[in-house]
């Protein structure tokens, strides 16, 4: 049997649980975040993916993101499918101190919360069968191109376009996927739905926060002084990006808004993802602010425009996610990490283009093709439920089942 590193398997085996400890976070913050009707609609849309997306990565998720090259590095192959090849001694390529099998569960956990992500902007809209559909298909061909092209060693990381965690690959795809998906579905018929749990949505920011750092921290994919500047960089643009958030609302409706606050952290955590292991500490400070105020207005946008993103998926992670990929242009320094790459602010001119080429080519892509397959999928089974349905609510609709017992003993 190989040797390995015991500590970095370890702490990539924690990482590991904390990512997918983000998908259920994420069901929690969703769930609170829905009308009543439609809580565990929304859930189990989270919950789902975890299956699904595990027994695609099994059969061929994995070998397409990061075994060989194809189509000129736009995707990998299936020399690696069903695992094949894989074994006790097997590996992780980058850096030969962790098994494959490790490396495999972790990038997993990234497959299986990115299309989950879109679920919020769609809510009590799409029926649950179309929904799996587009599990499957988005996965196959948006989200495993984007991770072999960045990740994988493919074209873009081949361009020099750099992403330590995710701003393209999870953030930026999911969230314009999420616009396109509004404007296909349309609006709720009762868009004035409150949250129905607050205190639900404090539960799924925290475990996201708390999952974040294996997201971000674990992409070092060793234990080192960038896991560390990674895991710092990460709280500190949540905590700046919560604050601003606050303020800013604050000081526009005169009221402190709780929900604001969390929807500020996570707004900052996304932002962080792609730079977090590239940029200094006072960046992360600064990254954390612009993401405060850049995606509250995005938010604010959204709503003028009229573009009915339930759970602003967009304004927070689309956003999110470009806004990061581009301060990344700005900021980075090699003198921070050696394999990253001098921003814009250190004479970086040509990796600042690369990084906002990339970020809007991930965007464009990902929103016409989420709009053209869900067209498509609505030729084979109904995307969008029926007014009577969607009245009626989707937990008792589509799935027979209700969140709260509101009968009487």
């Amino acid at each position: 049997m190989g040797t390995f590193d015991t500590g970095s398997t370890g702490f990539m085996l924690l990482a590991t649980s904390l990512v997918m400890l983000m998908t259920p976070g994420l069901a929690f913050f969703y769930g609170g975040l829905a009308g009543r009707r439609n809580i565990l609609g929304i859930m189990i849309q989270s919950f789902v993916s975890m299956g699904i997306t595990t027994i695609l990565w099994f059969i061929c998720g994995y070998s397409l993101c990061f075994s060989g090259d194809a189509m000129g590095g736009i995707i990998g192959n299936l020399d690696k499918a069903f695992m094949h090849g894989v074994d006790l001694n097997s590996p992780f390529p980058g850096n030969h101190k962790i098994p494959e099998f490790v490396f495999i569960a972790y990038q997993m956990m990234f497959a299986i919360i990115t299309p989950a992500l879109i679920t919020g902007a769609f809510v009590n809209r799409v029926t649950f069968k179309s929904y799996l559909v587009f599990l499957v298909l988005w996965q196959l061909l948006v989200y495993y191109p984007f991770a072999h092209m960045v990740w994988g060693g493919g074209l873009l990381a081949q361009w020099g376009v750099r992403d330590f965690a995710g701003g393209i690959v999870v953030h930026a795809t999911a969230g314009f996927a999420a616009l396109a998906s509004v404007i296909y579905v349309g609006k709720r018929r009762d868009k004035v739905s409150p949250p129905n749990s607050i205190p639900l949505i404090a539960i799924g920011t925290g475990l996201l926060w708390f999952g974040w750092y294996g997201f971000n921290a674990g992409s070092e994919l060793d234990v080192d002084a960038i896991t560390g500047l990674a895991f710092l960089n990460t709280d500190v643009a949540a905590s700046f990006a919560a604050i601003t958030w606050l303020i800013i609302e604050w000081s526009l409706v005169k009221k402190p808004k709780f929900v604001g606050l969390l929807t500020g952290a996570v707004a900052g955590l996304a932002t962080i993802t792609p730079a977090a292991g590239f940029v200094s500490l006072p960046s992360a400070v600064m990254i954390g602010i612009a993401s405060g105020g850049i995606c509250y207005l995005a938010v604010h946008l959204k709503n003028k425009m009229g573009w009915d993103d339930a759970l602003d998926v967009w304004g927070v992670h689309g956003i999110g996610g470009c806004l990061g990929t581009i301060l990344l242009g700005v900021f980075a320094l090699k003198s921070v990490n050696a394999n990253g790459a001098d921003g814009l602010l250190a004479g970086g001119t040509t990796f600042f283009i690369h990084q906002v080429v990339a970020v809007v080519v991930a965007c464009v892509y990902a929103f016409v093709f989420t709009y053209i397959m869900l067209a498509l999928i609505n030729v084979f089974t109904r995307v969008k439920v029926d007014a009577v349905l969607e009245d009626k609510g989707l937990d008792e609709a589509l799935h027979g089942e209700q969140a709260y017992d509101t009968g009487v003993l």
